[in-house]
């Protein structure tokens, strides 16, 4: 008999005579004549209740079911008297596939610490909050790419062991294929010069823009950035579109269209999973939730910010002048107390921000906008880019570049250059966003950040 998923069988229109189950025990109840199994196959939140009478056969199998064993019940799919539950499952049949040690196996019945939970992240979606994220998160990647094929880009894979550092900041990992302690040098490496993970894909995406138009690339990315904040991961995924013919307003209209849709989407796909977090997680995540779809999202110039940044009489840790970078503590000021929802911050001095970065007409500042959102600050960063060679050289030159290593890049401005926009979106972030999740390392499957190597 072919297996049905718990999903489908709890969602079924009328009784089946015959259905198998496969899945994990969550509980086992045994009274004086039958036996109620609550299994879970991770197809979705609920469990489905199996009840199984007491015949000798299936009393010997029942010594060897506990919590965390993975089982097969076959019997009829028959209505439910209890609360809660339209079907339940009549079983006739039980075998256990694979056994869970009681002693040993770690996840029994009662809450647990997230954190004692990233101890065993192999074993943690087999929780009802971890097992949700992490459908939610598979939604969410179809989701994005859903938008972008509905709005006619062209999904783009780019490298991820690259020579260039998009970013300039140097915090990239680098790649070798050299014996570990051997004092060789880049030109006997495998590449024959330096390679690193790629920090992002925008560079090579935007070669493609000025091909093929509108492109998104979307995949992992690296920082060997020292940072052992709540959102921040030495390996992350990020969305990253552009488009050709586009400007900084058009970069930001995508942004917030694109923030709304999967908003909306996920609400309407994945009502139960999110209401598990509405319920247990943050009480106020439904309200933000809303807020995004319901709000227009503000456009601050970056002077504007910081003159309302310095005139609050809010204390923050980090002092506030022309010319920083916002903090989280800003950023989150901004959309959370000052504005009640997302904001855009714009034009930001050419200082703090990477070369690829369209100059403004002032000398001082750049044509590029960070997104913040609620709990998370910023969600997106990006940008304008600088179409015009001379003024890009000179960039380059000022922040002492190697242009050579940036030939391929140059060239897109020598030929056939046009005004184009992008962005990065933080995948993970986006992902915390709509589950109210407040550490990254909860959203991940298995996080990679300082010191933290494992599984």
């Amino acid at each position: 008999m072919k297996r049905t998923k718990i999903k489908h069988a709890l969602n079924a229109e009328t009784p089946m005579n015959e259905v198998l189950i496969k899945g994990w025990v969550r509980t086992k109840r045994e009274s004086k004549d039958f036996s109620f199994i609550e299994l879970n196959d991770g197809s979705c939140l609920m469990n489905i209740q199996a009840i199984i009478d007491h015949t000798p056969d299936i009393l010997e199998v029942l010594e060897h079911v506990g919590t965390g064993a993975s089982v097969a019940i076959s019997g009829q799919l028959v209505e439910s008297p209890g609360k809660g539950q339209k079907w339940e499952v009549r079983g006739q049949s039980l075998e256990v596939i694979g056994e869970a040690d009681q002693e040993t196996f770690p996840l029994q019945k009662k809450r647990h610490s997230d954190e004692f939970l990233r101890g065993i992240a192999h074993l943690r979606p087999r929780t009802n909050k971890y097992g949700a994220i992490f459908r939610l998160r598979s939604e969410l990647a179809q989701a994005i790419h859903k938008f972008f094929a509905d709005k006619d880009f062209f999904y783009i894979h780019t490298p991820v062991i690259t020579g260039s550092d998009c970013e300039g900041a140097g915090e990239m990992f680098r790649v070798t294929s050299l014996p570990a302690g051997k004092g060789d040098t880049a030109e006997n490496d495998f590449f024959g010069k330096p390679a690193h993970l790629t920090v992002s894909g925008q560079l090579s995406a935007e070669m493609f823009a000025l091909s093929l138009g509108d492109v998104y690339t979307f995949g992992p990315t690296f920082r060997a950035e020292n940072s052992n904040t709540a959102r921040h991961a030495a390996e992350f995924w990020m969305v990253e579109p552009e488009m050709a013919f586009a400007d900084i307003y058009d970069d930001m209209e995508l942004g917030e269209e694109m923030i709304k849709y999967l908003v909306s989407h996920m609400l309407d796909t994945c009502a139960s999973d999110i209401e598990l977090f509405a319920q247990w997680v943050d009480k106020s995540l439904m309200a933000t939730l809303e807020t995004i779809l319901e709000s227009s999202f503000e456009r601050l110039p970056y002077t504007e910010a910081i003159d309302i940044l310095r005139k609050t009489k809010k204390k923050f840790d980090f002092p506030v002048e022309w010319g920083i970078d916002l903090q989280t503590e800003h950023e989150r000021f901004l959309c959370e107390e000052k504005f009640k929802k997302p904001v855009y911050v714009y034009d930001y001095p050419k200082n703090i921000k990477p070369f690829y970065m369209r100059m403004n007409d002032d000398g001082k500042t750049v044509a590029a906008m960070d997104c913040l959102v609620p709990r998370i600050g910023e969600i997106i960063g990006g940008s304008q880019r600088e179409e015009r060679l001379d003024v890009l050289i000179s960039r380059m030159d000022e922040m002492h570049l190697d242009k050579e290593e940036y030939w391929w890049y140059l060239d897109s401005r020598r030929f056939g250059s046009a005004p184009h926009a992008g962005f990065g979106m933080g995948f993970e972030r986006m992902l915390m966003l709509v589950t109210g999740v407040a550490n990254i390392r909860d959203v991940m499957p298995f996080p990679r950040t300082p010191k933290s190597l494992e599984f």
